[in-house]
């Protein structure tokens, strides 16, 4: 896939919104990376005039975060949902509250809206054994008879 060039500001901009992350934002960060690490999510990443608090572009999955703000601001949050949805991405929202207070239940809820990962079983192995794997040699396997 080829990247499209982001406006000046951009990146600095995501990197200060990812250290003023909220506590909501910081625990289901942890928690993705820990309980669902196949999916790879990233925060605060720009998906065209918009930043999404955290996204799977793997899965094609934006979770979006809301505070009490938010409840003046459903146009807004439509719009961009609507956006984001318009560039082939799905959206789960949730409030803050929901994620510090029912984090399993958010989870599962974005368990159930990733893709099926298909067996470990059925992945290709790597063309050359990995460090621990393969034969077990050692120096005297290499000595001159």
């Amino acid at each position: 896939m080829k990247r499209k060039l982001l406006p000046a500001g951009t990146i600095p901009h995501a990197r200060e919104l990812r250290r003023a992350s909220t506590d909501a934002e910081k625990r289901l960060w942890r928690a993705l990376r820990e309980k669902l690490p196949e999916a790879k999510f990233r925060r605060q990443d720009p998906l065209g005039p918009y930043f999404a608090d955290l996204v799977s572009h793997s899965a094609k999955l934006v979770i979006e975060l809301d505070g009490g703000q938010h409840a003046e601001q459903e146009v807004q949050d439509a719009r961009r949902s609507a956006f984001i949805n318009g560039e082939g991405y799905r959206v789960l929202r949730f409030w803050n509250n929901e994620v510090m207070e029912q984090l399993e239940g958010v989870l599962t809820v974005i368990s159930a809206a990733l893709p099926p990962h298909p067996p470990t079983a059925s992945r290709r192995a790597p063309p050359f054994p990995t460090r621990g794997e393969g034969l077990a040699l050692n120096s005297i396997d290499f000595l001159p008879e």
